[in-house]
């Protein structure tokens, strides 16, 4: 609890306790209601403060006020039986005053618990970057006075200040501020870093890439920070429906306080002024809406804080509400739904290469090294197949010569290769080790005059050549990530009713893609432009409660980002565009976080809805019973304070979200 908290805790102990003592006291008249103003004032002089300043800056009709006038009223009325020889009703006043406060205190106390999520994110906030000066000393400087381009140095425990590239060192980062995950990233010399993670290990040195005010952490910060400015539908009509209510009950209390008395006074029997003025009392401390004010906020609050614990950023609970009706998703496939990374995935050599390796007095050591037995011939032809490309295709920096380096992952020792020749859309030719190699696709076979095998999966086929004699393949693919597969089972689960996959790739390579993970529809070799035309055909496809999210990296899809119902960027770590585009950002590459974005949504839409008839369903029961005069203070007190307990309480469990 903070300290405000803390203290309204210790006066409503003490009000309680000085009213439950009060109970026993055998005093009557002025001096009983004098006692009951102690506690009374104890617990409600800061409510009685926000109600006449709200009169005095015309904003009248608030929680504040009906509480102040109901209770106030109470007292008087009490006040009144008193001088009768009545039994009072300070107690009932006293009462309604400190159980509201307990409600009020709930409240406080669950939109802290909601806001820890967020604040967890906004540790991510660096508070200096460290620049080494001419005499190596290092000098703590303000973010916002670096300048791109300035190296500086994050030692271990500190946070990576502003995005960069890492000039030096090597290290482990954790990301879990960002992403909600809690398995750590190797960095290390030449790759990109971003502000918002912490350095775990080794020193860095960085090179800033971008100011502070344009790194990653800052445009998280802010989206963020101003999420709240975009409500939900529901919100705004709360809002509105506050504004118009709580006049309409003042007046309707006012109302049942006058007119009865005034028709018996006119039909010649007694007024009963003290009845109708306890119905209307009663009456306005059952009407006030705080259950809605509060609960309602709250609920998407509370979605939005537990969404940023997993990684999952939304700009709003607008968006949040949007996404519960979601039942069209459209998805770009590199670095969405693939990992947008070649890799080799499959090492194939001939029968030949095979027999031969098996009768080199070096494969046969490779044999004995490796422990292989006898029946692992094969293995041992992948690995010096594997071997020989990477060394052929070791001087070119073209993604697929890199792949083909980092599947082999041993040093390559440049004084084997010798005689290195480009071939321009053909491949490289190289003596490795003394031994001729032809690495390259189909078209380097033919220039050979090489018969070699034809294959029909998908990917980049790299066709190696030993000595003029055909050795294999080695098949290079854009790998499906492993999440992707169950992230449509997720979603079809959830109710979407169309998986769509958008892709300017090749349409076998779409198409296979497409049927490996199950999706519904899939439109392959398209521009930019194409994918706006696919999405708006979608669009006029669907229903007028149903929505269109599309999900994708954020860089070359911000077109169709902004035209979607719901912009959802994938995998926005360092990604400017997706961060200013998408409506939803998933901190990192899991397409399950969407699926689990929606689940999210979803269940704070139902709590939303379940408060909302949960309060307006007792608050009409009771303002009819305390109308006919059969709901006493009492059962006020809980139309009122308890409801809103317990719409807080359910509010809250908006922050539970369930991740496996």
């Amino acid at each position: 609890m903070t300290k405000k908290q803390k203290k309204v805790l210790y006066r409503i102990i003490i009000a309680a306790v000085l009213m439950a003592a009060l109970h026993f006291v055998p005093v009557q008249g002025y001096l009983r209601f004098a006692l009951y103003l102690v506690p009374y004032f104890i617990i409600g002089y800061d409510i009685l403060r926000k109600a006449v300043l709200g009169i005095c800056h015309g904003e009248v009709f608030d929680e504040n006020f009906l509480m102040a006038v109901a209770t106030v009223g109470a007292m008087l009325l009490g006040v009144y039986n008193e001088s009768k020889g009545l039994e009072g009703e300070f107690a009932e006043g006293v009462a309604v005053m400190l159980f509201y406060q307990i409600g009020e205190l709930f409240q406080a106390v669950a939109v802290g618990k909601s806001r820890k999520n967020i604040s967890a994110l906004m540790d991510i906030r660096p508070d200096y970057a460290n620049i080494e000066d001419e005499e190596g000393n290092l000098e703590q400087v303000d973010p916002d006075e670096v300048e791109v381009g300035t190296v500086i140095l994050v030692q271990p425990g500190e946070k990576v200040p502003i995005d960069g590239v890492v000039t030096q060192g090597a290290s482990t980062l954790n990301t879990s501020a960002l992403t909600g995950e809690s398995v750590p990233r190797e960095v290390r010399e030449g790759e990109e870093i971003i502000s918002g993670c912490v350095n775990l290990t080794g020193l860095l040195r960085i090179r800033t890439t971008k100011e502070f005010g344009e790194s990653t952490v800052s445009k998280i910060l802010d989206l963020v920070e101003n999420s709240s400015m975009k409500k939900a539908r529901t919100e705004n009509f709360i809002t509105k429906f506050a504004r118009y209510y709580t006049p309409a009950v003042c007046y309707s209390a006012l109302a049942l306080a006058v007119i009865p008395s005034v028709v018996n006074l006119l039909l010649g029997n007694p007024a009963n002024w003290s009845t109708w003025v306890i119905r209307a009392l009663t009456f306005l401390v059952i009407s006030c809406p705080c259950a809605l004010v509060i609960s309602i906020p709250l609920s998407f609050f509370g979605g939005i804080g537990g969404a940023s614990s997993c990684g999952i950023l939304v700009k709003g609970s607008n968006y949040l509400e949007a996404l519960a009706r979601t039942k069209y998703v459209v998805f770009d496939k590199t670095g969405t739904l693939t990992k947008g990374v070649f890799q080799v995935t499959e090492v194939c050599p001939a029968a030949e290469f095979v027999q031969k390796v098996r009768q080199m007095e070096d494969g046969e050591k490779q044999l004995e090294e490796s422990g292989s037995a006898a029946g692992n011939e094969k293995q041992a032809a992948r690995d010096r197949l594997l071997e020989l490309a990477a060394y052929a295709e070791s001087y070119s920096n073209h993604p697929i010569s890199r792949s083909l380096k980092e599947a082999y992952g041993k040093e390559i020792h440049p004084a084997l290769v010798s005689d290195v020749e480009e071939i321009s859309g053909h491949g490289v030719k190289a003596l490795v080790e003394g031994a001729g190699v032809a690495a390259g696709n189909a078209r380097l076979m033919e220039s050979l005059h090489l018969s070699y095998e034809k294959t029909q999966q998908i990917g980049t086929i790299v066709h190696v050549a030993v000595d003029g004699t055909y050795a294999g393949y080695i098949l290079i693919a854009d790998v499906v990530k492993e999440q992707a597969k169950d992230a449509i089972t997720a979603l079809k689960a959830a109710g979407v009713k169309r998986t769509v996959m958008l892709t300017g790739d090749s349409r076998l390579t779409a198409e296979h893609v497409a049927k490996k993970l199950g999706l519904d529809q899939v439109k392959s070799e398209l521009l930019p432009a194409d994918k706006v035309q696919a999405v708006e055909e979608l669009l006029a496809r669907k229903g007028p409660r149903e929505n269109l999210a599309f999900a994708g990296d954020g860089i070359n899809d911000a077109p169709v980002l902004s035209r979607a119902d719901i912009g959802v960027a994938m995998g926005a770590l360092g990604s400017d565009a997706a961060i200013e585009a998408a409506d939803i950002v998933l901190m990192d590459d899991n397409p399950m976080k969407l699926a689990l974005a929606i689940q999210i949504s979803r269940k704070c839409l139902r709590i939303v809805y379940e408060n909302i008839v949960f309060a307006l369903a007792v608050k009409a029961a009771c303002l009819l019973l305390g109308a006919i005069g059969l709901a006493n203070m009492w059962l006020a007190i809980f139309a009122d304070v308890g409801v809103m307990v317990l719409a807080v309480l359910n509010a809250v469990r908006c922050l539970k979200v369930k991740t496996d």
